[in-house]
């Protein structure tokens, strides 16, 4: 490992064998600075070995943990949340978590932990519901909370307004952001945007961790290019991420990690593996590039500061109703016009929600994950 760096180079894993076995020859070389482990993804007894390596970078001040399943922005309060934050504080005790982190957004299928992550109304309701949610995450982990942006978008007008509001969900816990740089690279070709103007719609004084992979492109005759991206994570990292790698690390001045995130479905082949080792070693090699020419903020910028949350938990029924609505008709609906009929019909119509500006390429795509995740 190289000697005191500033911003540390690091795999996205759990207890996965392709990934692992992707990844063995950087670790045996030391060439892995970090780890960001999927604490809420480990299914069954976790073995000895994986249990050792986490703590090796525990120990060490280069372990963070990222959860998937939380499903934040759920209006009701579910049991599942709460015996999440309980494993949460429980694998806190036993890890040393640098941070914690989780998805803006929230889960669609019947128990919001088992379906699509799809984004929310940038309203008051759920800018008090989240924040709620992210006290009790801090309380849980006892270290720096976080939030990574999502790279769905229902429309232009969401993705202009999902900087801002993690800004503001931040706020009280003096959180950070993770900045995933993907989910920007298909935002930025699912709306036209220039990437200068949609980087400077987040706030980049709270990114303390970036994210790369990879994704899929789905054919959409809807589409204004005639394909939608979507964040996969089972492709190479396409040359445009390692362009907005190299352009937005400058510009986030308390930047720690930044982390290659693959699933091991798409690792199978040694072709496969190989290819996710030359993404990486590129992507150290930036990183110690802006390393060398840059000094990092405090690391005590996003130290907790506030006592554990009292009172109930905050709940929102009418916001519950409605993403139980949209959850089912994405999940039941045959088609795109029976999905926008249905919709239409809701009670989201002419709500917060604006579906009545959703490009139908958008609301296709969003079908499409829900149904996929369904299945």
């Amino acid at each position: 490992m190289r000697k005191k760096p500033c911003v540390l180079s690091a795999i996205a894993c759990n207890a996965d064998h392709d990934v692992l076995s992707a990844a063995f020859p950087l670790l045996e070389a030391g060439e892995v600075e970090a780890l960001e482990w999927s604490f809420d993804a480990l299914m069954g007894e976790m073995p000895e070995w994986f249990s050792t390596l986490l703590s090796v970078y525990g120990e060490q001040g280069r372990l963070v943990g990222h959860g998937v399943y939380f499903s934040l922005l759920s209006g009701q309060w579910t049991p599942e949340q709460q015996q999440w934050l309980h494993d949460l504080g429980q694998l806190a005790a036993r890890f040393s978590f640098d941070h914690v982190t989780e998805h803006f957004g929230f889960f669609t299928g019947e128990s919001f932990h088992a379906g699509a992550p799809l984004p929310v109304p940038c309203s008051a309701a759920t800018l008090r519901l989240g924040r709620d949610r992210l006290r009790r995450i801090q309380d849980a982990g006892r270290c720096p909370v976080g939030l990574e942006n999502l790279a769905l978008a229902y429309s232009l007008a969401d993705v202009q307004q999902q900087g801002a509001f993690l800004d503001q969900l931040l706020e009280p816990v003096n959180g950070f952001l993770i900045l995933d740089l993907h989910n920007l690279y298909c935002q930025l070709h699912n709306f036209a945007i220039a990437p200068e103007t949609l980087i400077d719609l987040y706030p980049l004084d709270r990114v303390r961790e970036i994210h790369i992979s990879g994704g899929s492109w789905e054919a959409s005759a809807r589409a204004p290019r005639g394909r939608v991206r979507r964040d996969t994570h089972d492709g190479a990292v396409p040359e445009e991420v390692f362009q907005l790698l190299e352009r937005t690390m400058p510009r986030c001045p308390h930047l720690k990690y930044v982390v290659l995130e693959q699933l091991g479905t798409a690792l199978k082949t040694e072709r496969q593996r190989a290819g996710f080792r030359r993404d990486f070693r590129r992507m150290a090699r930036l990183v110690q590039q802006h390393d060398r020419a840059t000094t990092r903020g405090s690391d005590q910028l996003f130290l907790p500061l506030h006592p554990s949350p009292g009172g109930p938990v905050v709940v929102d029924e009418k916001l519950h109703g409605q993403q139980r609505q949209l959850s089912r008709i994405l999940e039941a609906a045959p088609t795109l016009d029976e999905a926008q009929r249905l919709l239409h019909g809701s009670s989201l119509a002419h709500t917060e929600w604006h579906l009545e500006n959703w490009p139908p390429y958008m609301l296709e795509t969003a079908r499409r994950i829900a149904q996929k995740w369904k299945r």
